[in-house]
C-alpha cells in the first residue's frame, strides 16, 4: 500500500465506523478486482459473508458506498500530487506523471470516480479543493490553465486505461508535447 492509499484509508478512518471501514475496504477490493459493474450490494454482502440488508446499517445505498470510494480516490490522488509537488515544486510534468501513475495503478477506481458526475455535496468538505491545489499552484493560480491541464491529463489517462492508443504510440512524447503546448514556459 502506497502513501496515497494510506492517506485514503486514514481519511476513511475519520469518517467511518470500524464496520463501515470494513465494508468500504471490501467494496474497494471488489471494485479493483472486477470493475465498477461488479460492485453491487449483493456481491459486496457475499464477499463479507453477510446478508445484503445488513449493509444498510452502515451505508444507505450503493451510491453511498461509491461516494466513499470516490473520496478515497481524491484523498489518495491528492497525496500523490502533494508528494510530487514536494519533490519538484511547480513542475507540471512531475504532477502529470504522479497523476498518470496513480490512475493507471487504480484504473477501476479512477473510472468510477471520473466517468460520471462528481457527487460534490456528499464528499468531505474541502477534499476536491485539496486534490486540485497542487495543480493550481503549478499553474500560478490560473484556473483556466489548471482546468485545461487537468482535462488533457484526464483524457490521456482515460484513453490509456481503455486501450485506445496503438501499441507503438509514444505516450511519453505525447504527454510532453501536450503539456508544453498548454504551458509553453515549461
Amino acid at each position: 500500500m502506497g502513501d496515497g492509499e494510506r492517506a485514503g484509508r486514514a481519511g476513511a478512518a475519520d469518517r467511518l465506523t470500524p464496520r463501515a471501514r470494513e465494508i468500504a475496504t471490501a467494496a474497494r477490493e471488489l471494485l479493483e478486482e472486477s470493475g465498477p459493474t461488479a460492485l453491487t450490494l449483493r456481491a459486496l454482502a457475499d464477499r463479507l459473508g453477510i446478508k445484503a440488508p445488513s449493509l444498510y446499517k452502515h451505508f444507505p445505498d450503493k451510491q453511498a458506498v461509491e461516494v466513499e470510494l470516490i473520496a478515497q480516490m481524491l484523498e489518495e490522488s491528492a497525496a500523490a500530487l502533494e508528494s510530487a509537488e514536494q519533490l519538484a515544486p511547480g513542475s507540471l510534468p512531475a504532477l502529470a506523471e504522479a497523476y498518470r501513475t496513480y490512475a493507471l495503478a487504480h484504473p477501476h477506481l479512477y473510472c468510477l470516480s471520473t466517468e460520471r458526475p462528481l457527487p460534490r455535496p456528499a464528499l468531505p468538505p474541502g477534499l476536491e479543493d485539496r486534490a486540485a491545489m497542487p495543480l493550481m499552484r503549478a499553474c500560478d493560480g490560473d484556473l483556466d490553465l489548471a482546468r485545461s491541464v487537468w482535462a488533457f491529463a484526464h483524457g490521456m489517462v482515460i484513453l490509456e486505461i481503455h486501450g485506445r492508443f496503438p501499441d507503438d504510440a509514444d505516450l511519453g512524447a505525447a504527454w510532453k508535447r501536450g503539456l508544453k503546448s498548454l504551458h509553453p514556459q515549461m
